[in-house]
């Protein structure tokens, strides 16, 4: 018997998930005999459900939510045996990860792709015991994005993230770096650090243009001088797609990281509040199996 779970977390895209779960459902059943759906109500839900999947065992789990509702089923996924075959429809504020894949932003047209059934061996990471799917970022700008309200989130977009960041310029302070990686290691002071796994942060999708979803690498950036007249001079590198040759700009592709500093400093993970350095961090190369648009 052919089974999938759907993920709903009611509350993502302004309560547009459950307008979906019919349709998804009705998706599903072309392909399956049985279809269970699971509501989140609280966090660790998602991640609870994919866990539950893969022990079904499952062979296809479908997430309907926000960037934290994908990274939870990601957590639950991560790692383990007889995993099924993954798909989610975008409902977040920034969705880089969606991005990243193809997946178109209109949730209309990203039905399509679980019709379609193609998919990809995609990579993510591993920091600690705790997996994600896009980005690391350590500095007082990526702790900025804690102050975005849901109500900026809806009115502004990935803007909103920006605003917040601009404001921590004006309190700006350099922090000193350890990274060891793939046995190699750079020291030196910093601003802001960046460690992304896909080619869209932020919702710039050249951000690390060179960046694969499943090239087994994180793609580094530390940025080693900030003031507003290096902040204009980075712009059209970053949207050019050649951020990581910026003089200002130290870059380095790895497999593995391990990262401290003298400051306490927190990571922020995949957007949300992580916990203090130091931290250990890898790349799992071809770790899932998700739903793309076929290219």
């Amino acid at each position: 018997m052919k089974k999938a779970m759907l993920i709903v977390n009611p509350s993502s895209g302004k309560e547009k998930a459950v307008e979906f779960e019919e349709e998804v459902v009705a998706i599903l059943k072309e392909n399956h005999d049985e279809v269970t759906v699971r509501f989140t109500e609280k966090e660790g839900d998602a991640t609870r459900f994919a866990v539950e999947a893969c022990e079904g065992p499952y062979q296809t789990l479908i997430s309907l939510g926000g960037d934290g509702t994908i990274n939870e089923s990601i957590n639950g996924l991560a790692e383990r045996e007889d995993r099924p075959d993954f798909g989610f429809i975008p409902l977040g504020t920034v969705n880089d990860f969606a991005r990243a894949l193809g997946i178109p932003m209109q949730p209309e047209k990203a039905l399509d792709i679980l019709r379609d059934r193609h998919t990809k061996s995609v990579d993510i990471g591993k920091i600690n015991n705790q997996y994600f799917m896009n980005v690391l970022a350590v500095g007082a700008i990526a702790e900025a994005v804690y102050d975005v309200t849901p109500e900026e989130k809806s009115r502004f977009g990935p803007l909103a993230y920006f605003i917040e960041g601009g404001k921590a310029l004006r309190d700006k302070t350099p922090f000193d770096l350890k990274v060891t990686y793939d046995d190699k290691e750079w020291r030196g002071e910093g601003y802001l650090m960046l460690v992304a796994l896909t080619n869209s942060v932020g919702g710039i999708e050249s951000f690390a243009s060179h960046a694969e979803v499943n090239d087994g690498y994180f793609h580094v950036f530390i940025l080693k001088k900030l003031s507003i007249p290096h902040v204009i001079k980075l712009i059209p590198d970053l949207f050019n797609g050649k951020l990581q040759s910026n003089e200002q700009i130290e870059y380095f592709p790895a497999s593995n990281l391990e990262v401290k500093s003298s400051v306490d400093l927190v990571v922020n993970i995949d957007g949300d509040e992580g916990f203090p350095l130091p931290f250990s961090a890898k790349a799992l190369h071809n770790e899932l199996t998700i739903f793309v648009k076929e290219q």
